[in-house]
């Protein structure tokens, strides 16, 4: 019943995850791209081409175009994947026809720097939010998943290159502020994604150098509660052979770590450095053991 429970619940946090990206997205592109006029990649960029030159509304393509990548991801890709992107497929055109009815959203574009930068915040967030929660946006992502799959072309260079073509394609009726504000949307956009995958995964790894390793290694599984692993090195000045402790804690937990290494040795080396990401238990995996903290 336990199991039963949190999976449920990890169920319905992540569909309110991907409904939440893709609202924030959609809002991006009506209060902020579509106002501006600055040209973006990927569904909404092949929109705004197909509304520039055949006068097709932006929902209505979404819709339409969603619904032919769904299915080719399908064919191409397997069924289970397909259903994965079927939630934000259906929600981001109709709640991207929604937003276009409010008239007071149309009205914070008016400065194409604050649109790109502000509209690449929401999209690199919004993006992130869906792809954290394990789904994917669907339209143009599925056309690099099948490349890769086919033909072993990496996902990110497919990306970039329909990217690319989408924005040379809006460059024939854009001006030229259009497209560096459009360049600018997209180094944005990229980087926010980039901390957003990452946001709550960054951790702190610990190397510490000292004759008293044992104690320190004893401190870090009880006090700590942290796994550790013991590193054979030896010095480089004297050669002597040494144990390295090794482990990772939370940013929380190093002011901790650093204290109880000076107090069990004053003389210990400690390298610290950040890593973005750590899986296992006590991290990605529950603990089996919850020790209680000592003073």
């Amino acid at each position: 019943m336990g199991q039963g429970r949190e999976k449920a619940l990890k169920i319905a946090g992540n569909t309110l995850e991907i409904l939440a990206g893709t609202a924030v997205y959609a809002l991006a592109v009506v209060a902020f791209l579509l106002p501006s006029g600055i040209i973006t990649g990927g569904t909404t960029g092949l929109a705004l081409i197909a509304r520039h030159f055949w006068g097709v509304p932006i929902e209505l393509f979404v819709w339409a175009f969603n619904a032919v990548m769904f299915l080719f991801g399908g064919a191409a890709l397997g069924w289970k994947f397909a259903f994965t992107t079927l939630l934000s497929s259906i929600f981001y055109p109709l709640i991207l026809g929604i937003l276009q009815r409010v008239p007071a959203l149309s009205g914070f574009g008016s400065d194409p720097m604050l649109a790109a930068v502000f509209g690449g915040l929401m999209i690199g967030a919004g993006i992130g939010m869906v792809i954290r929660a394990g789904a994917s946006s669907g339209g143009m992502d599925i056309p690099p998943l099948v490349l890769h799959k086919k033909f072993g072309i990496p996902v990110a260079a497919g990306l970039y290159f329909f990217d690319l073509l989408i924005l040379l394609l809006q460059m024939t009726f854009s001006n030229k502020e259009q497209i560096l504000y459009g360049l600018l949307l997209a180094l944005v956009y990229t980087a926010v994604l980039d901390k957003v995958l990452l946001r709550g995964s960054s951790r702190t790894q610990a190397q510490i150098v000292s004759k008293k390793y044992e104690e320190i290694l004893q401190m870090v599984l009880e006090r700590l509660d942290r796994g550790a692993t013991l590193l054979h090195a030896q010095t480089g000045y004297r050669r002597e052979e040494t144990m390295v402790v090794l482990t990772a804690v939370s940013n929380r937990e190093l002011p901790r770590l650093t204290a109880w290494v000076t107090q069990i040795d004053p003389e210990a080396f400690l390298i610290v450095s950040r890593v973005n990401e750590v899986h296992g238990r006590g991290f990605t995996l529950q603990r089996n053991v919850i020790i209680k903290e000592t003073s």
